[in-house]
């Protein structure tokens, strides 16, 4: 499948260096429209203002987790968008929590390109 590399990414993490992970993940897959929020309202402000395509979120971030975010994406966000979160755990419940919220899908830290590419494949075909 061929991905949409024009469609604009929101990569939403307390933690700058994961920031600067993802994004380059994303470089390297030819992304290049992808803006970055450090918490779960900076992003929610950003979604409410510009159409995302893709939201790719941590789980763990303060105040508001990516769970948190989901659910308010998932309530407040006008236009449709495909949430993928990113965490260190991999605990069924998690997941399950995460499902029952309405995530596209799930990827467990760490992670490389191909793991990302392949999320962001699978997501993309979901929603056409």
């Amino acid at each position: 499948m061929k991905l949409d590399i024009a469609m604009p990414i929101l990569v939403v993490d307390d933690y700058q260096t994961m920031i600067k992970i993802v994004r380059g993940l994303l470089r390297q897959l030819g992304f290049e429209n992808v803006d970055e929020a450090r918490n779960g309202a900076e992003a929610l402000a950003k979604l409410r203002a510009k159409p995302y395509g893709l939201v790719i979120s941590d789980w763990n971030m303060e105040p508001m987790n990516g769970l948190e975010l989901l659910r308010r994406v998932r309530e407040d966000v006008a236009h449709p968008v495909r949430f993928i979160m990113v965490t260190a755990e991999s605990k069924t419940e998690h997941v399950l929590a995460a499902r029952r919220a309405g995530v596209d899908n799930y990827i467990v830290k760490p992670f490389n390109a191909q793991t990302l590419r392949s999320k962001i494949e699978t997501v993309c075909a979901q929603a056409a």
